[in-house]
This record gives structure tokens, sequence and C-alpha cells, in this order.
């Protein structure tokens, strides 16, 4: 468990940063400790995407975790990698490189 800076939350969602919505992703991210895991198996990166539930809360299913716990699109209850590739650049700068 650990809570972030506005620093790492830039380095993390770096592709998002000029986005106008972007301002309270970050001060949400940062308002409160996080846990930060690293999940691994065969299509780790779809199955997670798939318990997480669409982006938007409001329109992920019953039974995911956004459809169970989000509220709004912006303050998401969870974060899952997009691609294996986000996945490694996101394991590197949570982990370090080492993992």
């Amino acid at each position: 468990m650990r809570q972030i800076d506005a620093a790492m939350a830039d380095k993390h969602y770096a592709e998002h940063v000029e986005q106008p919505w972007y301002p309270g992703l970050r001060e949400f991210i940062t308002s409160a400790p996080l846990v930060a895991a690293v999940l691994e198996g065969e299509n780790a990166v779809m199955c997670v995407r798939a318990l997480n539930g669409a982006t938007n809360g409001a329109e992920a299913a019953p039974g995911t975790i956004r459809g169970d716990f989000c509220t709004t699109g912006r303050e998401n209850a969870v974060h899952g990698s997009d691609s294996v590739d986000s996945a490694a650049r996101e394991i590197a700068l949570w982990f370090g490189e080492g993992l």
C-alpha cells in the first residue's frame, strides 16, 4: 500500500496528462493510499480487464469491480493495463525493472 504524488500520477498516466479531464483524475488517484499489484498468468491482461469491467463504472456490468464499486468514470475503483506493453511500462514504473 502506498500513496502517490502528482509526479508519479503524471508518469503513470503520461498519455492522458493533456486531457481536460486529467486534473480530476490526478486529484483522485493522489487523494488516498492505494494498493499496487502485479497479476500474471495466461491472458492476464485480458482476464484482469474483464474482471475490472468497462472503464466507465456506469457502463460496467454488475459483478465486475467497476460495476459493483465505481460511481463515476474518473473516480475509478481499479486500474488495469490495456496491453502487455503498457503492463511492462507500468510494472517498471511502480516496482522497478527487476520484477
